[in-house]
């Protein structure tokens, strides 16, 4: 079974000079275990086209499945826990709550959706932030630690309740070179080990590095 398969989607926003379809009639299947990178212009509809597959947005027309859910039938409530169990979502701003540490933060996903008893929440966040190098930061709060260990920590955070899939927008974005080089072997590593990752990224170089390239132009995917 595909993990993602969006077939014929579209996507119009309003604007005070009427409707913008900045997705084209987009079809695209992710096979369980696969590593995509998406690249495309800025506005080329890419950021949108994750957002389809991660719940955060609708299409206006199309059929969006994910992990064998058809998301076009979800209230928000339902999407919410949906999300929360499935997909692991990785910012380029990493997005991590300022008032809580580290650890606090790898844990709050599994507080938000129940997903492991109380009594070893702690100890599988410090698992991985353990993973993700980062057990010896875990009680410092965001803003004492560098970009590089912030998005580390975010990954470990994304992998709280072991979602299926992993989706990151520009998650290498914020990051300098040698860093972002780090954090994409880290991606190659999970994908080894059975996550199916999909990444938007404006390195084509980096890109260049994962099994598949989806480009997105104009609203289509062109090559996937």
């Amino acid at each position: 079974m595909s993990i993602i398969q969006l077939t014929r989607l579209s996507k119009d926003y309003a604007t005070g000079a009427g409707p913008v379809r900045v997705l084209r009639d987009v079809s695209l299947t992710v096979q369980p275990g696969e590593f995509v990178a998406v690249v495309g212009p800025s506005g080329s509809g890419k950021s949108t086209l994750i957002n389809m597959f991660t719940g955060i947005d609708r299409p206006t027309t199309g059929e969006v499945v994910v992990v064998g859910t058809r998301l076009n039938d979800l209230n928000e409530n339902q999407m919410a826990r949906w999300r929360g169990r499935n997909v692991g979502v990785i910012f380029q701003f990493f997005q991590l709550l300022p008032a809580l540490t580290v650890l606090e933060n790898v844990m709050l996903p599994m507080d938000f959706c129940n997903t492991y008893p109380a009594s070893k929440r702690r100890s599988r966040a410090e698992r991985l932030l353990e993973q993700v190098g980062m057990a010896d930061q875990s009680h410092k709060l965001p803003s004492a630690i560098s970009g590089g260990q912030k998005q580390r920590a975010a990954i470990a955070r994304a992998l709280a309740n072991d979602p299926p899939l992993l989706v990151g927008d520009e998650p290498t974005g914020n990051l300098d070179t040698k860093t972002a080089d780090r954090i994409f072997a880290m991606f190659a590593d999970l994908v080894q080990a059975g996550k199916t990752l999909v990444i938007v990224t404006h390195d084509r170089e980096l890109a260049a590095r994962a099994p598949r390239m989806v480009r997105v132009q104009d609203g289509q995917v062109r090559s996937a």
